[in-house]
């Protein structure tokens, strides 16, 4: 139960506070009262030794109230009866005298994604520093090339109540963990560096565990001696495959923010009003999940209540729908999709993916390399820039090859893909049956907004795409 977050040791009081908002909200199209509780900690090991520990507590509240297109947000990060009096008092600035006809609240759910437990309670302050300084232990006498480990742990905890008019609650309760480790590996005056990191909503157990933290030790080592052995990245227009998992942040960037509902409203995506017509090429399916348990991404609600949902976007090519919070959903005539997603207390909701991917085709991975004759395999990313009205996105590999008649050459350094999601999609020829999602690290940023997800796919081949590098 929340109330001992929100009402016991603060002096709002439930009937009180539910006479607030009906009072600020009469007239309103929509709106709620969003009330939050959150602890964090993070630990970053560097330099052989233990450099930050952090402890922090959030709180505070958001009463939003919609009119027609207008919002009007007020926030605080005190939990008080005056200050949520000073909130209702402003929100109904934008209210227009029409008397709008409040919305349906949020269908419910039974489904829970996640525990509700709070993971930093597992383990003491010492076990927490002791696991770190082992990972950076174990990565130092790997390999005599390791000239630099960070490492990095991080946990947080979130209680949410929604409030709506007349006296709907909507709470949940949210875990999240991350694990990353960085290591920089060097021969003579070369240094290359590797990452890997894992996460989700869940405890701590599963990541801090000898097997699991060893094994992302290995691989970003690995990286790193890869990318040792790189040689320049070659430059033009080629084939490119993509490999499974992380690589769908370029799906992410590069055409899941332009099937947001508020850029199609506003007709400012390059998808806008391209419902019904073919996008991608035959075999391309792309879906946001918010409903997959435990995911870094997922959510049991959205920050509006709603629950989250399974939303084809494009199925087999052609354009389905749109991701969708409540407000763009009420104007553009369609419902929630459970996308409405904001940073904390203090940022109104907007349009926001979950998990979105790429789901499994028919190709075997190894048939898709061997049927490249001169391009690149790209199996890193270390983020990437899309203009949303254009479409257009730049991305850096941090692990990539050189493939030449079906054969993977060398490894390569400085490769950059260039291009457009709505062009890019078209060009998909072929699509893996290795399916995978990322291991739990993604954070993705609109409107100064940051809020946790998830990508992934198979395998694909895109016959041409824009190639920067050092040159041919």
């Amino acid at each position: 139960m929340t109330d001992s977050y929100f009402f016991s040791r603060t002096d709002l009081d439930r009937e009180r506070t539910q006479g607030i908002l009906d009072d600020a909200l009469k007239g309103a199209d929509d709106g709620e009262l969003y009330l939050e509780y959150g602890q964090s900690e993070a630990f970053v090991f560097d330099d052989n030794r233990l450099k930050t520990a952090n402890f922090d507590v959030n709180q505070g509240f958001g009463l939003r109230a919609v009119c027609g297109e207008s919002t009007g947000y007020a926030h605080a990060s005190e939990l008080s009866e005056a200050a949520l009096k000073r909130a209702g008092e402003a929100v109904q600035a934008v209210k227009t005298g029409r008397g709008g006809t409040l919305a349906d609240g949020p269908s419910r759910t039974n489904a829970k994604l996640y525990s509700d437990e709070n993971p930093l309670g597992a383990g003491s302050f010492e076990e927490k520093a002791k696991l770190l300084a082992d990972i950076n232990d174990y990565a130092r006498n790997l390999d005599p090339r390791v000239r630099q480990v960070s490492c990095s742990l991080s946990g947080s905890w979130e209680a949410v109540e929604i409030i709506r008019p007349g006296g709907e609650i909507i709470r949940d309760f949210r875990p999240l963990v991350r694990l990353n480790v960085s290591v920089t590996a060097g021969e003579g005056d070369r240094q290359e560096s590797g990452s890997y990191g894992a996460g989700g909503r869940e405890g701590y157990e599963r990541f801090i565990a000898p097997d699991a933290w060893q094994a992302q030790v290995d691989e970003a080592l690995r990286q790193a001696l890869v990318n040792l052995e790189a040689e320049p990245a070659p430059a033009g227009e080629m084939e490119v495959v993509l490999g499974p998992g992380w690589t769908g942040v370029l799906l992410h960037e590069a055409v899941g923010h332009g099937l947001e509902g508020d850029f199609n409203r506003k007709g400012t995506s390059a998808f806008a009003g391209r419902i019904g017509e073919r996008v991608a090429a035959p075999g391309v399916t792309v879906v946001d999940d918010g409903t997959i348990d435990g995911r870094r991404g997922s959510l049991t609600v959205d920050d509006e209540g709603t629950p989250t949902s399974r939303t084809v976007l494009i199925e087999d090519g052609i354009l389905k729908g749109y991701l969708q919070d409540r407000l763009n959903a009420r104007l553009m005539g369609a419902a929630s999709t459970g996308n409405g997603r904001r940073e904390s207390y203090a940022h109104q909701p907007m349009p926001r993916m979950t998990n979105t991917f790429m789901p499994n085709g028919d190709k075997d991975p190894e048939e898709i390399l061997a049927s490249v004759k001169d391009g690149i395999y790209a199996v890193n990313f270390s983020g990437g820039q899309v203009d949303i009205t254009s479409g257009k996105f730049v991305f850096n590999c941090t692990e990539a090859y050189r493939v030449k008649n079906g054969k993977i050459v060398a490894p390569i350094k400085n490769a950059a893909l260039i291009g457009d999601g709505p062009s890019v999609l078209t060009k998909v020829s072929m699509v893996g049956n290795d399916f995978k999602l990322d291991p739990g690290i993604g954070v993705c940023g609109k409107g100064g907004q940051g809020v946790p997800v998830g990508v992934g796919q198979p395998t694909i081949k895109v016959d041409r795409l824009t190639v920067g590098g050092a040159g041919a």
